[in-house]
């Protein structure tokens, strides 16, 4: 039996490199029978022509769509763009720039084919930057940490999912979507299958600090409420230790009446605590802006234009569209 595949790429600064990664998924899937695919390219408002390089593909192509945003919403918003039109059985993301080798999506649909519902690539050696890899690292820390991850499964933009997976997350409707979080929620039959990390063909990653401590902050205040629970845990100690040094300072007092009165440790005391309740007060902040913003229907992305929106997959026996 025949399966559809839907590729979803986001697509931001890559004018010089989307029509590269179609032409490499068209010849891979030419070499897989028994699968039909199609493809939804979603411009990020990038500042380049990448707009325009999608719009040349759909002129030639039935089984190509593409979105274009109104404004830069960020790679998981354009991911749940995408999501919304796919008509696959089996949804493939992938990156614009080439680093994800489309030519190996053989082994994530084999790997889906044993039964789990999710297949994240994984890479022996990463080609990004330092400062990219170390964002990396922390973002897993954290999505374990806080979202329960399992510590050997290994997240990356390069992943397959069930349609049935893709369709609880297209549910999700709240601003701040964190994709690997929706995944986690939806089911534990995720695994790993490892493939080859190139090099980028052109330009630089667009993750500055900014926005990688924004992911951050949307991962774990959107889909858990442990750090409202590490907030109550730590004021909780503090307060203990904070009785306890009152007890200690007043039994010393007495066995010692001459012990002079510490002006300095009061001051770094109050500071201590002034610092943490400044701090857990910010936290709850960023939970109540949140529920305020979703309260005020904040969309997770606005769509200008759409090419192609009611497009054709390419059939499992016909490989590409191309000219139709």
């Amino acid at each position: 039996m025949s399966e559809l595949v839907s590729f979803v790429i986001p697509c931001y600064r890559s004018a010089q490199t989307i029509g590269r990664v179609v032409e490499e998924i068209d010849e891979t899937m030419g070499r897989l029978p028994g699968y039909g695919y199609e493809i939804v390219l979603v411009n990020d408002c990038s500042p380049d022509d990448t707009y325009g390089a999608i719009r040349a593909l759909c002129a030639h192509r039935k089984d190509i769509c593409g979105v274009d945003l109104a404004k830069n919403f960020g790679q998981h918003a354009a991911l749940m763009a995408g999501f919304r039109h796919v008509h696959g059985d089996i949804v493939v993301c992938l990156d614009d720039d080439g680093q994800t080798p489309a030519a190996e999506v053989g082994r994530l649909l084999g790997k889906l084919a044993e039964g789990y519902d999710v297949v994240y690539a994984k890479y022996a050696q990463k080609q990004h930057s330092g400062f990219r890899n170390f964002g990396s690292r922390v973002n897993d820390l954290m999505v374990r940490v806080m979202l329960g991850k399992p510590k050997d499964l290994y997240l990356s933009s390069y992943f397959a999912a069930r349609r049935f997976v893709v369709e609880e997350m297209v549910r999700y409707t709240n601003p701040y979507p964190y994709v690997i979080g929706l995944v986690l929620r939806t089911t534990k039959r995720v695994a790993n299958v490892e493939v080859t990390h190139r090099e980028r063909e052109t330009g630089a990653s667009g993750y500055t600090i900014g926005k990688l401590l924004a992911l951050w902050f949307n991962g774990f205040t959107a889909f858990s409420i442990k750090p409202l629970r590490i907030a109550t845990a730590i004021g909780s100690l503090t307060a203990c230790a904070g009785f306890l040094y009152g007890v200690y300072t007043v039994i010393k007092k007495f066995i010692n009446p001459h012990v002079p009165v510490g002006y300095s440790a009061l001051m770094a005391a109050v500071v201590f605590l002034g610092g943490m309740v400044m701090l857990m007060l910010g936290l709850i902040g960023e939970y109540i802006g949140r529920i305020y913003i979703s309260l005020n229907n904040s969309p997770q992305y606005v769509v200008r234009e759409c090419v192609n929106a009611d497009f054709d997959a390419a059939k499992p026996d016909a490989g590409s569209t191309e000219g139709q």
